[in-house]
C-alpha cells in the first residue's frame, strides 16, 4: 500500500476539474493498480479544490511541467505530470496513476511530501519549481 506519512503532508491545491477527473481515474484504476489507485483517491478528498480559472501559480497540476527533488538520493528530475495515456518515462512524461506522479499533484514550490510505495520503500519529493500548463 502506498501511503503519505500522515505528519509529513502538506496542504495541496487542484484545480476542479482535475479533482473530478483524478477521482474518477482512482476509481477506475483500483483494480488493476490498488494500492496507487487508493493513495491517489486520498490525495483528491484531502485536496483544497480551486475553481478551474483560478491561477495557481507554482503549484503541481495535471500538465505540468516541474522539476522535483528525491530527497534520499539528492537527484534532481525535469518532468511533465500527465494522464496514463499520454505517459512516456524516457520523454519526462510520467502518470499520475505512479507513486510518484500521486505524490507530487497539487504539491506546491517548495513542498516536500514523505511517502511509502508499494513495496515499503520511504520515499521523499520536494518541488523546487513548477511551469503552469500552456
Amino acid at each position: 500500500m502506498i501511503q503519505s506519512l500522515a505528519h509529513r503532508r502538506p496542504p495541496i491545491t487542484l484545480r476542479n476539474r482535475d479533482a473530478e477527473r483524478l477521482g474518477q481515474l482512482a476509481e477506475v484504476a483500483a483494480q488493476r493498480h490498488p494500492a496507487t489507485a487508493d493513495f491517489l483517491a486520498g490525495e483528491v478528498a484531502r485536496a483544497k479544490v480551486a475553481p478551474d480559472s483560478a491561477p495557481l501559480p507554482g503549484v503541481v497540476c495535471m500538465d505540468s511541467e516541474l522539476t522535483f527533488r528525491d530527497d534520499s538520493t539528492g537527484k534532481e528530475k525535469h518532468v511533465t505530470l500527465v494522464y496514463p495515456p499520454e505517459a512516456d518515462v524516457e520523454a519526462g512524461r510520467i502518470s499520475v496513476l505512479t507513486p510518484i506522479g500521486a505524490a507530487l499533484i497539487g504539491l506546491s514550490v517548495g513542498q516536500s511530501i514523505t511517502f511509502e510505495t508499494p513495496s515499503g520503500e520511504r520515499r521523499s519529493l520536494t518541488v523546487l519549481s513548477v511551469s503552469e500548463p500552456n
